[in-house]
């Protein structure tokens, strides 16, 4: 009997606010934010400051590991939302009903950057395959790709008053694309390093540009009439096809490079995030007040000209770009765009977006998102700025370190660099938040009332979970503590630490001085002095023996009463970062930094197995209750789940996008949580669904198999794509698995046509002549009676005759050589053989007799209508 195991699936991921990896963008109602969520895009209620929605693909549509959001667009004239994909894949969503509409796939790289036209019937996007692509969102189809960059699309956006698409890119130069004659009509240089963000006012009167260079650029945009005026001018010629004018260049305050720049869609405003933990707002002035502007600079400066020499004014004095009005005043780019405010956020910013409604009493409402997870809202207004919301309780600001569940699997704690988290595993929601050292490890204390925590900075904190308060912090050890474990059926626990020392610990619950009620507390009463940094620490089910790894690659097992040395095992190459014993008390398994995971058996010490299971340092194993069976993590993005009896990889597990740290097995065994450097919280549950080793193993070898067809060894070595010529257009296209199977179809459906054709054309001239008789016997009067079917009977008399006198001697050559072949076998066997030929000639006199049967029952018919008439 084969033996099957139950299959674990994905369930739910929780603990991201907003990942770094894309931008964040209000919908078109303003009432909510889309922010991006590792694989998912999350939708925040602003006001409520909850996450109402997610949009996540669904298992059944994505093929392999799940890939990061890379870019979110919304359009302002309906529900529909744009998110781009770390694989090139693009899907649209409807946000009310937060439902899949349609995938795009067409580039080969990393969706940049995304942009919705004004009606939201058309998406351009940009890769890092240097493409960008124009689709039909109405017609879910792409229209073309349009290549001309020489490295990564940063940024794109549309001028709809000239049909054109501008786009930024890596390679320093901005690029003005016709949409309708799909060529490049404009390239702009000037930036010194690359162009990371461009936008265009609501009016599309300006062009600002951002790269790492000390200044924004600025643009003015060519309306159509004013084109077509130039074009009779005398240098028409060569201002015919310049869209976008240099306006000028402001110094910014920051030397950090340009990360986003944005209009408000009134058009008053332009923030400019940096990638540090400044954003400038600049205010745009419209024309009047630009105009009254330039008169009061000019006058100051006439008067400045008038108080000093002429001369030196002229040597120390650079003029900078202009734009010129109708009453001939010269207008500066300081005319228009002056600075604000400025806000400073805690940490560095990763995007940011205006809300597209205005509230009554401020300018704009802006949104930040943060590189450590946290969602921050502010009110800009004339004066000031003012924060008014921060959505950070959902999740931690840095990596989760441990995880611990509950004995009932009804709370989960999470330990981060600052504070401990208490989560309802089921739902994913945050129950609680305690500030705290930087947690290492976790334990929750008996009945679930109170949580130990052991920090880096070595000490254990005692943490009320119904209050949600830190009540206690013992200086517990010298150094960092890695490891906390309770003593099973007993009223204590273990820690272990970087000071060499491993403390058992006894629960008191004491009233002290001051305080109202009996609180939890903890005293020291032995401990087990080692000679390196304690690294983990475990004790069999039995509380028999406490085994310790230590720094030097080593697990040295003691006996818990006497501390006496029990066993030493060796093996590791390199320092043992997880440990954990079964719970019958036969096996213990060690994960190292060697990236091998090592069965022994408890009782001897011996090694069962020693098995490489990850790419990367194993940081977390734990047996499943009650079963030989594991779970394993590592720095390799992998949970993999082992069979410690067959020594057999039973499933891998796949779903973080950065380094897993931790993970905690419910007591029953039905669901598994794992915490990674990603800030992601995710949990897999045990389904019904059974599987064989056998077909995994067939499984991975296909996955295998078909990542090696995307990835072919000879396209490794084979010359690169040539550089696409300067505006060159191509197919808005993408091979992709789906494409491969679906062009295997077509050569198969080919090659079956080819064959029929052949099967026709070998069997043709017998079908014809058959054909030709019964046609020529059913309507032999009509067709002698029409004068002009005498030339096609006559041609057809000469070719039937010719064609089955044919066929009839290929007949007669193969009937002789079957009856030569007949007498060589007759004359080398004694064996009666069969005569096929005398049976072949009594089927042919048969039906010669039916042929003359059929001739006078003709002539008799002929005979009797003749008596009658």
């Amino acid at each position: 009997m084969v033996k099957s195991y139950l299959r674990y699936e994905p369930r739910a991921s929780f603990g991201v606010i907003a990942s770094v990896e894309s931008n964040i963008a209000f919908d078109s109602s303003g009432k909510h934010l889309l922010a991006p969520a590792l694989e998912k895009v999350g939708v925040w209620h602003v006001r409520q400051g909850i996450c109402t929605r997610t949009l996540e693909p669904s298992t059944a549509s994505r093929s392999g590991p799940s890939l990061a959001v890379t870019s979110i667009a919304a359009s302002l004239s309906s529900p529909l939302v744009a998110s781009g994909y770390a694989d090139g894949s693009i899907r649209i969503w409807d946000s009310d009903k937060g439902t899949c509409e349609t995938t795009l796939n067409g580039h080969k790289g990393a969706v940049t950057a995304l942009r919705f036209n004004k009606t939201g019937a058309q998406l351009a996007s940009g890769s890092k395959d240097n493409d960008v692509i124009l689709w039909d969102v109405v017609g879910e189809t792409g229209l073309f790709r349009l290549r001309g960059h020489r490295d990564q699309v940063t940024d794109l956006v549309f001028l709809e008053s000239g049909k054109k698409l501008v786009t930024s890119s890596k390679d320093k130069f901005l690029r003005v694309w016709d949409l309708e004659t799909q060529h490049c009509v404009q390239i702009i240089s000037g930036h010194h390093s690359e162009v990371w963000s461009i936008d265009v006012d609501p009016e599309e009167r300006y062009l600002v540009s951002g790269s790492a260079d000390p200044e924004i650029r600025f643009y003015t945009i060519k309306d159509e009439a004013e084109g077509k005026k130039d074009v009779g001018n005398e240098n028409g010629d060569a201002n015919k096809w310049e869209v976008v004018k240099f306006l000028g260049e402001i110094q910014r305050q920051t030397k950090d490079r340009v990360g986003t720049v944005r209009f408000n869609l009134s058009g008053n405003l332009l923030a400019c995030q940096s990638a540090g933990k400044i954003v400038e707002i600049f205010n745009v002035l419209d024309e009047v007040e630009a105009k009254r502007k330039a008169k009061r600079r000019l006058h100051r400066k006439k008067e400045k000209k008038s108080s000093k020499g002429s001369v030196e004014v002229a040597e120390n004095t650079k003029e900078p770009a202009t734009e010129e009005d109708g009453s001939g005043t010269l207008i500066i780019v300081t005319d228009i765009f002056k600075l604000l405010q400025t806000i400073r956020a805690g940490k560095k910013v990763c995007s940011i977006s205006f809300s597209p409604v205005t509230p009554k009493n401020s300018l704009a409402t802006l949104a930040l998102s943060l590189n450590n997870n946290l969602l921050e809202f502010y009110s800009i207004e004339n004066d000031a700025n003012k924060k008014n919301l921060a959505i950070e309780l959902h999740g931690h600001r840095s990596d989760v370190r441990s995880l611990t569940l509950s004995s009932d699997n009804s709370l989960l704690l999470s330990t981060s660099h600052n504070a401990v988290k208490i989560w309802n595993p089921s739902t994913g929601s945050c129950l609680r938040t305690i500030d705290s050292g930087y947690g290492l490890c976790g334990l929750f204390v008996p009945h679930n009332r109170y949580a130990l925590v052991g920090t880096k900075g070595g000490t254990v904190e005692i943490i009320d979970i119904g209050s949600a308060t830190r009540i206690e912090e013992v200086e517990a050890h010298g150094g960092a503590i890695r490891s906390i474990t309770a003593i099973p059926d007993e009223n204590g626990f273990v820690t272990g630490s970087a000071d060499h020392d491993v403390k058992f610990w006894e629960y008191q619950i004491k009233q002290k001085p001051g305080q109202d009620s009996k609180q939890l507390t903890v005293s020291n009463v032995r401990s087990l002095k080692m000679n390196d940094d304690v690294l983990v620490v475990a004790i069999s089910p039995d509380a028999k023996y406490i085994a310790v790894a230590l720094l030097d690659c080593t697990v040295k097992v003691f006996f818990i009463d006497s501390l006496k040395l029990f066993l030493t095992l060796y093996g590791h190459k390199l320092p043992v970062m997880c440990m954990d014993i079964s719970s019958d008390g036969d096996l213990i398994v060690t994960g190292s930094a060697d990236k091998n995971l090592k069965i022994w058996g408890l009782d001897f010490g011996d090694c069962h197995k020693s098995l490489f299971a990850h790419a990367d340092s194993v940081m977390a194993v734990q047996f499943v209750r009650n079963t030989h069976y594991m779970f394993s993590a590592g720095k390799d993005r992998l949970v993999k789940y082992w069979d410690a009896d067959k020594f057999e990889l039973l499933l891998t597990l796949e779903g973080h996008h950065a380094d897993i740290w931790c993970l905690a097995i419910g007591s029953r065994g039905d669901f598994i949580v794992t915490g990674s450097h990603d800030r992601s919280i995710r949990r897999w549950d045990r389904t019904e669904e059974p599987f064989f080793i056998e077909e995994e193993k067939e499984k991975r070898l296909e996955e295998m198999f078909e990542a090696d067809l995307e990835n072919p060894f000879e396209n490794r070595f084979a010359p690169k794509e040539e550089i696409p010529e300067e505006g060159a257009v191509a197919l808005a296209g993408k091979k992709t698995q789906e494409t491969l199977t679906a062009t295997d179809l077509i050569v198969e459906a080919l090659d079956v046509a080819e064959m029929e054709l052949k099967r026709i054309t070998e069997h043709e001239v017998e079908l014809v002549s058959r054909v030709a008789t019964v046609l020529l016997q059913i309507n032999y009067h009509q067709l002698v009676s029409t004068p002009a079917s005498r030339p096609v009977l006559t041609a057809l008399k000469d070719e039937l005759h010719s064609r089955v006198k044919e066929c009839k001697d290929t007949l007669g050559f193969n009937l002789a050589a079957m009856d030569h072949l007949k007498q060589l076998m007759a004359s080398r066997s004694d064996a009666l053989f069969q005569d096929a030929k005398a049976k072949l000639q009594e089927i042919r006199s048969h039906h010669s007799k039916r042929l003359e049967a059929r001739t006078d029952t003709k002539e008799e018919r002929r005979k009797k209508k003749k008596q009658k008439k």
